[in-house]
Parts: structure tokens; C-alpha cells; sequence
């Protein structure tokens, strides 16, 4: 038998020696490589360039078992091209390296050319006379379970120690290399687990926030969605205006949930509910001692909305000193700590909302100039729910669903109840409504809402409450849409007749006066009076009211 047919051969001890020095060297560096914060793939280049190097082994290769098929495919192989390494794919049992996974034992072999079960699927060594070269192939192991192998070629001309000693150095890479394996792959699991549940979020806010998941389809509402959804992907900075109540924060998440940002943070700061000292800590942060009680660093607001968005309510209230400091973020996205040095870069995007006129306050020099036009790119009018009443059956039922089954009762409300709801001014906008369905849900009984419950709940309303209404400007008590006419005077209820006859007298009037006024067009009626056509055409067969009715007087005015 010739020298390179022979599996261990004569090696003297300076060689061993040697050897082992190079040996240790090598693992060595096995184990910085694979500390590496760095990708799988590039440290397994990194490992099969270290033992090519410093141990001779040539064409190192990393298969690993693929969890979802079982199949074993050659992830890194130094020397082989893409396409090579694209062949390398075995079932278990199938080749040397689905032997080495399916009996989970290492092999040598010690002549390629003399073994059939070695495929060469890759074809990297069909230029190679394979009677030079042996084999080394190690599985590796966690915990019982086989992630893969190791495998490298020995060249004979290059043998000076047993291929045993190759097998030993190859087994502790593997057992180092095995738990980085597993890491990584914990790493990629917990990354993906992480995408996904930022793809359901992302999902999850565009369901909740998205454009076509509003209530209301008013002919205002549906200028804010336009609106809304043209902005969306912008960076431009949007001032969100509007009464209290109207849905300010609402719009502002739903221009994030539509926007490239969605899956980052949305941060939301009231700006009146704190004090200038304060707030520009909350806005800005603070280094540890800027102040009493500033115990430790505190990241503000604008560096935890970094690639997300700043949400910034009741804007109009912030003091003159501040809005120098915001302008200054908006205009160069950096700013300082409270009591610190380091400039800080961020990538915000800013909504901000209000309900007091700025234009005023700029005047009066209560609120900059420059500030103004910087926050004013983008301006969003958010309709009074009195100026959009054709939405509040909607807003009801949204409202209905929501609190019935928070509160496990089946509730319904009649057409009167309806009706009663859509003649209150609403100076709290939706966020009165809200709150007034949800007390007429858990108060109910009998399991449906009536007229004459509604009409008792707006009589109980607390008097701080009555006396805001009553002092109200008069834009905010007319309805919407107001006609250019004042209303004729209420009918007056018979004597001795019951709240319902009284309410019913009115609302009877008040449609036949917009009949009148529309031509008995039923459809123009509806949106004078704010509500839909369905409902007009069942309050008109209710109260039998027709054009050809001698009772109906063609004088009659709105």
C-alpha cells in the first residue's frame, strides 16, 4: 500500500509537536470567530478559512438540516462557487453528509476515490484526482439533537499527522460551533417572531386607524379622510384643528397607522397638561442632576419617537420659551438634554392639534410667527359633530355595539331615540356622545333606549355642563347645517299632552318645514336637516305627511 492509501502513517514527535501548537492556535481562533457579533454565514467563512490556513483542511463546508423540510443543504463552502453550493442538498442517509446526520457519528473516509456512497454532488472536486485526497465529515450536536455537519478535505502530499488527529480538531470545532448555531437560531427565531408580530401590529393599527374603518361619511368627514390620506406618507408636519372632543388624536394615529412610520413608535405628549418646566423635560429629556429630583438620565419625548411620530396636543398652550426650543427641533431635528452638552439628531415626524386659534394668539404675540408657519404645513379642520349630524346615527351605533358588549346587554335603540340624539347640540362633539351612550347602555332596563330616556338624560345633565352650552357662542349652538333663516318658533305642546306628543309635535314640524323648504325633494331635505335619506323617509310615512295633505300649508317657511 502506498503512502497515501495508508489512514495514519509515521509522524515524528517534533511534527506532533508542531502540530499541536498550530492546532491550539487554530482553535484559538475558532473561538474569537464564532464570538463575532456578526452573521452565521460570515463566521462560518471565517472558521473554514482558519482551518484551510492553519490546519491544511481543504474545502471546509457547513450543512445544516433545514427545520421545515429535514433536507440537508450546504449553507457555507470555502472554495466552491454559488452554483456549487446550490447542489449541495441531501436527504438524510443520502451521501456521506446525510450519513453523518442520520447515524449522528463522525466518518473518514480515508481514500475518495474508493468510496461510492461519496457523491460529489457540488462537483467541486471533479478536476481533483480524488485517490489524493481523504474525507472528514463531523456531525454537529446540542443537547442530543444533530443541527448539521462539519466537513473538510485532507490532501495527502499535505498529511503529517493521523487523520485521526483531524477528526479530534474537527469534533471540538463542531461542539463550539453546534452552540452558535443554536444561538443564531434562536436569534432568527425571536427576529422573526418579532417581524411578525410587528406585521400584525402594523395590520392590527391599519384595521383600527385605517381611512375606510372611520365612522361617519359626511360630506366633512370624508375632506378630513382625503385629507388624511394624502398626507399620510409625507414628512410634513400636520396641525390637526378643531373643538374639543372632535377626534384630533384620533386622526393624528390614524395618519401614522398609514404612513411608512407605522410599525415605529407613535408618542403622544399633552402639551397643556403640564408646566413649562416640566414639559420641557417631557419633551427633551434630562441628564442626571439637571435638576432637583432629576435622579438619573430620562430620555424625553422626541427621542422615543425617533423614526416614529410625535404627537403633540394642544399645541396653542405651550409657553413662549418652549416654543423657541420646539422650533428649533422641527427646523434641525437636534436639540440638547435639560442639563446636558450632547446634541441629539432624531428622525421625527410631527402632528400636532389644537382647538384655540392660533391666528389670534400670533397677533397678540402669545404664540411665534415662525413657529406658527413651521407647525401649519399641512392644516386638518376637524368638523363639530353638530356641523356633521348626518353621522351620528352612525357614530351611535358604532358607539352602541362597543359599550353592549363591554358590559355583556343587549340594547337597542328605537328611530325616536335616534332622532333625539341627532337634535342635541353636542358642544362635547364625540366624545359627549360617547359618553352619553355609554350611560344610557349600562342604564337601560328593558333592553331598549327611547326617545323619552334620551330627552330625560340631556335634563340631567350636570348644570356646570347646561351653563357651558348656554354661554356657547352662537356659531357653536346653531345646528349644522345651519339654513340662512333663523328657526321659526317650537310648536307648542296641547294642554295636558305628555313630553312624547310634545317631542313628536316638533320633530313633525321641523321636517314638514324642510320639505317645504326643499320641494319636497327628499334627499336635499335629508342633508338639510343632517340626517339620511332612510330616516326622512320613515319619519314622513310616521307622521303621513304629504304635499297633497290640506293640512300642509305651501307658505310655509324654514
Amino acid at each position: 500500500m502506498t503512502q497515501r492509501h495508508r489512514i495514519t502513517e509515521e509522524v515524528s514527535e517534533a511534527q506532533r509537536a508542531e502540530y499541536k501548537l498550530r492546532e491550539l492556535t487554530a482553535l484559538s481562533k475558532v473561538g474569537e470567530a464564532l464570538g463575532a457579533p456578526v452573521e452565521l454565514s460570515v463566521i462560518a467563512n471565517r472558521v473554514m478559512e482558519i482551518l484551510r490556513s492553519d490546519l491544511g483542511m481543504e474545502r471546509g463546508t457547513l450543512a445544516l438540516v433545514e427545520p421545515d423540510s429535514g433536507d440537508i443543504v450546504i449553507e457555507v463552502a470555502l472554495g466552491l462557487s454559488e452554483r456549487e453550493r446550490e447542489k449541495g442538498r441531501y436527504r438524510p442517509g443520502e451521501g456521506i453528509i446525510g450519513r453523518i446526520v442520520a447515524e449522528k457519528r463522525p466518518i473518514i473516509v480515508p481514500n475518495v476515490g474508493l468510496e461510492p456512497s461519496f457523491l460529489d454532488r457540488t462537483g467541486a472536486r471533479a478536476s481533483i484526482s480524488k485517490d489524493d485526497m481523504a474525507f472528514i465529515g463531523v456531525p454537529l450536536k446540542f443537547k442530543g439533537e444533530v443541527l448539521g455537519a462539519i466537513t473538510a478535505d485532507r490532501l495527502f502530499r499535505e498529511k503529517t499527522v493521523p487523520l485521526e488527529e483531524d477528526l479530534r480538531v474537527l469534533t471540538t470545532v463542531a461542539a463550539l460551533f453546534a452552540q452558535s448555531v443554536q444561538l443564531h437560531r434562536m436569534f432568527e427565531a425571536e427576529r422573526r417572531e418579532l417581524m411578525d408580530q410587528a406585521d400584525n401590529l402594523e395590520k392590527q393599527l391599519k384595521r383600527q386607524f385605517g381611512i375606510d374603518n372611520m365612522v361617519g361619511n359626511s360630506a366633512a368627514m370624508e375632506q378630513v379622510y382625503e385629507a388624511v390620506a394624502q398626507v399620510a406618507g409625507s414628512r410634513a408636519t400636520v396641525l390637526l384643528r378643531g373643538e374639543s372632543g372632535t377626534g384630533k388624536e384620533l386622526i393624528a394615529r390614524a395618519i401614522h397607522a398609514n404612513s411608512p412610520r407605522a410599525r415605529q413608535p407613535f408618542i403622544k405628549v399633552n402639551c397643556a397638561a403640564l408646566p413649562e418646566t416640566l414639559l420641557e423635560s417631557e419633551l427633551f429629556g434630562h441628564e442626571r442632576g439637571a435638576f432637583t429630583g432629576a435622579t438619573g438620565l430620562r430620555k424625553g419625548r422626541f427621542e422615543l419617537a425617533d423614526g416614529g411620530t410625535l404627537f403633540l396636543d394642544e399645541i396653542g398652550d405651550i409657553s413662549l420659551t418652549t416654543q423657541v426650543k420646539l422650533l428649533r427641533v422641527l427646523q434641525e431635528m437636534t436639540f440638547e438634554r435639560v442639563g446636558g452638552t450632547q446634541t441629539i439628531q432624531v428622525d421625527v415626524r410631527v402632528v400636532t392639534a389644537t382647538h384655540r386659534d392660533l391666528e389670534t394668539l400670533v397677533q397678540n404675540g402669545d404664540f411665534r410667527e415662525d413657529l406658527y408657519y413651521r407647525l401649519n404645513v399641512v392644516p386638518i379642520h376637524l368638523p363639530a359633530l353638530r356641523e356633521r349630524r348626518g353621522d351620528i346615527p352612525l357614530l351611535a351605533e358604532h358607539f352602541r355595539k362597543h359599550f353592549a358588549l363591554e358590559n355583556r346587554k343587549q340594547v337597542t335603540f328605537t328611530e325616536d331615540s335616534v332622532w333625539e340624539l341627532m337634535r342635541h347640540d353636542w358642544p362635547g362633539n364625540v366624545r359627549e356622545l360617547e359618553n352619553v351612550i355609554e350611560r344610557l347602555v349600562v342604564m337601560t332596563r328593558d333592553g331598549q333606549v327611547t326617545a323619552e330616556a334620551v330627552v330625560n338624560l340631556f335634563r340631567l345633565l350636570p348644570a356646570t355642563l347646561t351653563a357651558l352650552q348656554e354661554k356657547a357662542p352662537a356659531a357653536r349652538k346653531a345646528p349644522a347645517p345651519a339654513p340662512p333663516e333663523a328657526p321659526a318658533p317650537r310648536a307648542k305642546a296641547a294642554p295636558g299632552g305628555s313630553l312624547k306628543d310634545d317631542v313628536a309635535s316638533i320633530e313633525r314640524e321641523q321636517i314638514l318645514r324642510a320639505l317645504e323648504r326643499c320641494g319636497w325633494v327628499q334627499a336635499r331635505a335629508a342633508r338639510l336637516l343632517g340626517i339620511t335619506p332612510r330616516m326622512i323617509g320613515y319619519k314622513i310615512k310616521k307622521y303621513n305627511l304629504s304635499p297633497e295633505d290640506p293640512a300642509v300649508l305651501p307658505s310655509t317657511k324654514w
